[in-house]
């Protein structure tokens, strides 16, 4: 039996259902349901290369080349950290490589506030999961 799987909304969606948040209380519930909203990753995909080193949580980012583009599949143990890759993803989900490559992560993420209202250990692997989605797109862009 087939069923749909959730769907990732592109960045630009995310940061209009993130402005219109009241609080944090509601901008984390919407992170956690982004989470939720990744393709579900296969087990034999995460393997210690796919796993995102530094981060507090279990995360394990990989790429996918759809022809001209590329798509991740991403996962983590603990949700709100789910929800920050799924951030991630969603800033690269669909681009060609060389179009990931110029995307400003660090002032996406910023522009969200995101680094203010979350625990050190929750954006320390931040870096790393914007490395991981670089280095793919820098591997397929060559």
């Amino acid at each position: 039996m087939l069923y749909a799987r959730p769907m990732l909304p592109a960045f630009s969606d995310i940061e209009a259902e993130w402005d219109a948040a009241l609080d944090w209380d509601e901008r984390y519930a919407y992170l956690i349901a982004l989470g939720r909203s990744l393709e579900p990753m296969e087990a034999a995909l995460k393997t210690a290369a796919t796993k995102v080193p530094g981060c507090s949580a279990n995360v394990w980012v990989y790429p996918i080349h759809d022809s001209e583009t590329l798509r991740f599949q991403a996962d983590s143990d603990a949700a709100i950290t789910k929800g920050i890759v799924a951030l991630v993803v969603a800033m690269a989900e669909g681009k060609t490589p060389g179009q990931v490559l110029t995307t400003d992560f660090q002032g996406a993420i910023d522009r969200l506030g995101l680094r203010q209202h979350l625990s050190s250990n929750r954006t320390q692997g931040l870096p790393n999961m914007i490395a991981r989605v670089r280095e793919a797109a820098s591997r397929l862009a060559a």
